[in-house]
């Protein structure tokens, strides 16, 4: 059974920095995408970035100050968050597919079926 499990949100001042950690279990992290998402109050599920094995692709609003990273020895996804902006405070959350090469566009949520509970990211003005 995959279990996906987000830490590392809080409460940051604009401009600073969070790293997240996504820690998969019940499979190897290595053989899929693994996507983070971000969700804020009243809006709808936004994509963030995804890691897959050719590299990290990112969202506009996020190039440049976010990088996703994986370890396989440890089985975990990363998301080096910098320069935070007020507008970045969302519940983050990361996802994988069912499939190694799963259809669908990976921007679109709809492609992952494995998600974390999710981890809160604040960034104050």
């Amino acid at each position: 059974q995959v279990q996906l499990v987000e830490s590392g949100g809080g409460l940051v001042q604009a401009g600073g920095s969070l790293r997240l950690s996504c820690a998969a279990s019940g499979r190897p992290v290595s053989n899929y995408d693994v996507a983070w998402f971000r969700q804020a109050p009243g809006k709808e599920r936004e994509f963030v970035a995804v890691i897959s094995r050719s590299g990290g692709i990112y969202a506009d609003s996020v190039k440049g100050r976010f990088t996703i990273s994986r370890d396989n020895a440890k089985n975990t996804v990363y998301l080096q968050m910098n320069s935070l902006k007020p507008e970045d405070t969302a519940v983050y959350y990361c996802a994988e597919p069912y499939f190694e090469r799963a259809p669908g566009h990976y921007a679109n949520y709809r492609r992952y079926d494995y998600w974390g509970q999710g981890t809160q990211v604040t960034v104050s003005s």
